[in-house]
């Protein structure tokens, strides 16, 4: 589910952000549908639907036409965490966690891209002709490469990676299965980071940020 975006929603919502948006309505139904089952997997498979429609709405609200301001990813990202919060202690635990999860793994990335200064390069990116594009992104890919930069990068990377295994160690301190999801979460969405970072030197169109 945290790889999902890379390849379905990322060039879904290039072609049709409305379409992708009511899509939205599919997860939550399919969601609520497989956590009534009596099957525990179906279950919680249900519910981590439930928490990933909430992060696929705000991704396709933001990527669909906010995605020039990345000032606005975090809020935008971020509309349901009253409700999350909420949810952590009851039936839906699941889906509060994997949402939770997701958005700290989006304000770690977005954290690190402000700390190594690759965040200036993203209106330019997501509005440049499809020509320029590509250029565009490698650029950002080789700034990386920059001593502060890369060592910036290398710390950030080392913390989230901390973070997931401290998570996976002391999930029995909340609930073992949302300690463990959440972890693996984390530690996902650092290989979703290090695609990204790869497609940008190699083959800047397989990022799913341009045509």
């Amino acid at each position: 589910m945290v790889m999902l975006p890379v390849f379905i929603q990322a060039p879904w919502v290039r072609l049709d952000p409305f379409s992708a948006t009511l899509f939205t309505g599919v997860l939550i139904t399919a969601g609520l549908v497989m956590h009534r089952s009596r099957s525990q997997t179906a279950s919680d498979m249900g519910s981590l639907l439930v928490g990933f429609s909430g992060s696929w709405l705000a991704g396709c609200i933001f990527w669909g036409w906010l995605r020039a301001h990345p000032v606005l990813h975090l809020p935008v990202e971020a509309f349901a965490v009253p409700v999350a919060l909420g949810g952590l202690n009851g039936r839906w635990r699941l889906a509060a966690t994997f949402y939770l999860a997701s958005l700290v793994g989006t304000a770690c990335t977005d954290l690190a891209m402000a700390a190594t200064g690759v965040m200036q390069f993203w209106p330019a990116v997501v509005t440049a002709s499809l020509d320029q594009a590509p250029l565009l992104l490698h650029q950002a890919g080789l700034h990386l490469l920059q001593p502060l930069p890369l060592a910036t990068l290398i710390i950030s990377s080392a913390l989230v990676l901390m973070g997931g295994r401290w998570l996976s160690k002391n999930s029995s301190g909340f609930s073992s299965d949302a300690g463990s999801m959440a972890a693996a979460v984390l530690i996902t969405t650092l290989w979703v980071d290090g695609f990204f970072l790869v497609s940008a030197w190699v083959q800047p169109g397989l990022s799913g940020l341009i045509e």
